[in-house]
């Protein structure tokens, strides 16, 4: 069965087993489950319902592999011939996540 999900501001497309790198969920440990609510379509063939948003009742669990920095990203900003620069670094917070079961 796959489902679609949003989750973190963004839309997934998942099936059980799956194994996809998100936002950093907060509070959550390596091991913690996470259920995901805002399933957007699920099932499989003729049985595939679309939610409008949302479909009422359906849930995905999760389980959170691994909390990880993301890799870095350089910011620069310029303006010629004035002497303006700016240099500054970031690093995303993720979670690896794993796609445990689905219910529609």
């Amino acid at each position: 069965m796959k489902a679609t999900i949003k989750t973190q501001g963004q839309q997934f497309t998942v099936s059980e087993g799956d194994i996809l790198t998100v936002n950093r969920y907060p509070g959550t440990e390596k091991g913690s489950t996470i259920e995901i609510k805002d399933v957007l379509a699920a099932g499989e063939g003729a049985d595939y319902k679309v939610g409008k948003p949302t479909l009422a009742g359906a849930i995905v669990s999760a389980t959170v592999l691994e909390n990880k920095r993301g890799d870095k990203i350089i910011v620069f900003k310029k303006k010629k011939r004035k002497g303006y620069e700016r240099k500054q670094g970031h690093r995303q917070e993720l979670s690896v996540i794993k796609i445990d079961s689905i219910k529609a």
